[in-house]
């Protein structure tokens, strides 16, 4: 399946599922998304760009271990909760505030970083098995 085709259509695919992968996950918390399926989407991409250009040339161009970023996922859900026990809230209570920037208010949320950190726990977590068993196809 590597074909000069795919080798050369893979990367532009790559960004683009990125690009909506990141689109999904931000609009997921009003709409239907999130950080679970726009993290599918871009364990997708990696994959596809494993497929074409090998898993070591995918670890390189990666340049942080899927598992590290799956550790710091982990560790950003888990924050994104905790944020609310100093107000004397239970547990993954949602919190907003405004960020200004300009004449823009930006509205940012515990809920966005809890849809990030599950976004970067599965991109790490399939991208991993992704990587793992396409390094074990080479060998045989």
């Amino acid at each position: 399946m590597n074909t000069l085709i795919f080798r050369t259509i893979a990367p532009l695919l790559v960004v683009v599922m990125l690009v909506f992968s990141v689109f999904i996950t931000l609009r997921g918390h009003n709409e239907p998304g999130g950080g679970f399926i726009g993290g599918l989407i871009a364990a997708s991409a990696i994959a596809i760009y494993g497929m074409a250009a090998g898993p070591q040339a995918t670890r390189k161009a990666m340049r942080v271990d899927p598992l590290a970023i799956a550790g710091f996922g982990v560790l950003l859900a888990a924050l994104s909760g905790l944020l609310s026990m100093p107000f004397q809230l239970p547990f993954l209570t949602g919190l907003w505030a405004d960020l200004h920037l300009g004449d823009t208010a930006v509205a940012i949320s515990t809920p966005m970083f809890f849809d990030l950190g599950v976004y970067a726990v599965v991109l790490g977590s399939i991208s991993a098995i992704a990587l793992a068993l396409e390094d074990s196809g080479e060998d045989g």
